[in-house]
């Protein structure tokens, strides 16, 4: 029986198991749920990633370049300083305000390189990342603690299942901005 020639597999094994970790956590992810949810045969979620940490890093990686391409779309470098604080306080608004399961999402992957050390590179790479845009508009050092304030109030609105306060973070983030 010839092969099926089918170019976009790869990519719909990770949106499977990103919708997978999505809905039931990292421990609910295996080669075969997400095969069942892209709908193609177990050899093809080990063919194309040998082991679930390949999966998650690829996972990990496609939601890092949806949120740093937001980022570069919500804070352009031709702004100038302008008010930074509240253009990120809004940015983060945004974010949260949106797919609150993809969020939670983000940061489920991000933390799990705690863990899982394949995945460090990718958490790393995202932070400089996301430090670079913003240092488009402040010095490095400033930028670097302005993602670290930005983590924290997240974590503490996803975990806590408050309401996001955008004058609150945007006052927390002036104050580090010189």
């Amino acid at each position: 029986m010839p092969r099926r020639y089918d170019p976009e597999r790869r990519q719909r094994i990770i949106d499977a198991a990103i919708r997978v970790v999505g809905r039931k956590g990292i421990a609910g992810l295996s080669h075969r749920t997400v095969a069942a949810e892209a709908d193609v045969p177990l050899g093809s979620t080990t063919y194309h990633f040998a082991t679930l940490d390949e999966l998650l890093v690829a996972a990990l990686r496609q939601i890092n370049e949806r949120f740093a391409a937001m980022l570069a779309e919500r804070l352009p470098a031709d702004d100038g300083p302008g008010d930074l604080a509240a253009d990120l306080a809004r940015v983060m608004g945004e974010w949260l305000a949106g797919d609150r399961t993809g969020v939670e999402l983000e940061y489920e992957l991000y933390l799990a390189a705690l863990r899982r050390p394949a995945l460090r590179p990718v958490a790393a790479e995202w932070t400089e990342e996301a430090a670079a845009c913003l240092t488009r508009r402040t010095d490095p050092a400033t930028a670097r603690a302005l993602l670290a304030v930005m983590d924290g109030i997240c974590l503490q609105a996803l975990l806590t299942g408050g309401s996001y306060d955008e004058e609150y973070a945007r006052g927390v983030l002036a104050r580090l901005i010189p």
